[in-house]
């Protein structure tokens, strides 16, 4: 018997699956819970939130929440490892967004596993932490949106202990931007990166949607990572270890 469960939260649909049988309401109320904090904390829509009283420089950084320091933290080891293709100050604005939902999605994974769920997933927005298996040895199986052409898939994405992320303008138009100039993104449609834990993997997809062309060398330089991607002109490409270690590549219909 499995057990799901569909939570509203941080601007988009949250839901979590987990396989092994139990009871495993309390553990999703502390999930669910903890999401709603996230959202709390870290909302850049939310004008008392901690990281937006921090960028109007009404809080200063030690006097918030040790998690919005490691936020910060992670968001600059990022702007690092991707030289600078990965920001949390865009236009002059604190904005961890790029990095926050992905660490969401990690520590909510954890927070089950810490219950005892050995085998779950939990999909914030289509980005996803999961772990184990969907049952038994069966491996997860994650459709990944065709950006051109709604309601097709590319791509099939299968494996376990797995985080998929992807970032594009299939769900929210093309929202992502260059740190530099703040200009709209079009080089690519979309781009998903597979990887061990979804806080990085979420993190380099907004990246290498930023880096365009130049991804998959970037990609292909990283330890335990791969990607595929759509082009802005539908053509497809991916890194060399991804369809052997963790898809399944199927040409867009």
């Amino acid at each position: 018997m499995t057990t799901k469960y569909v939570e509203h939260v941080m601007g988009t649909v949250f839901s979590i699956h987990v396989v092994d049988d139990g009871d495993w309401s309390a553990a999703i109320d502390e999930t669910v819970q903890f999401l709603h904090w996230v959202d709390d904390t870290f909302s850049t829509y939310r004008p008392g939130s901690q990281i937006s009283r921090l960028g109007r420089r009404e809080l200063r950084l030690r006097d918030c929440d040790p998690t919005v320091r490691e936020v910060l933290g992670l968001c600059a080891d990022v702007g690092l490892t991707s030289d600078g293709h990965f920001a949390a100050v865009v236009g002059g604005a604190l904005d961890p967004s790029g990095l926050v939902k992905g660490w969401a999605i990690e520590r909510a994974s954890d927070l089950l596993t810490s219950a005892g769920a050995r085998s779950h997933a939990v999909n914030g927005g289509g980005d996803m932490q999961l772990v184990g298996g969907r049952s038994g040895l069966q491996p997860w199986r994650v459709g990944i949106a065709q950006p051109l052409r709604p309601g097709a898939l590319a791509t099939v994405v299968a494996g376990r202990d797995l985080a998929v992320a992807t970032s594009g303008s299939a769900e929210r138009g093309c929202h992502i931007v260059d740190p530099w100039t703040g200009r709209a993104l079009t080089g690519l449609a979309s781009i998903t990166v597979t990887g061990p834990r979804i806080t990085l993997v979420d993190a380099y997809a907004t990246a290498a949607y930023v880096m365009g062309a130049a991804a998959r060398d970037w990609i292909e330089g990283l330890n335990g990572y791969e990607a595929f991607a759509v082009t802005a002109d539908g053509d497809c490409w991916s890194t060399a270890g991804f369809a052997a270690a963790r898809g399944e590549f199927a040409e867009p219909r």
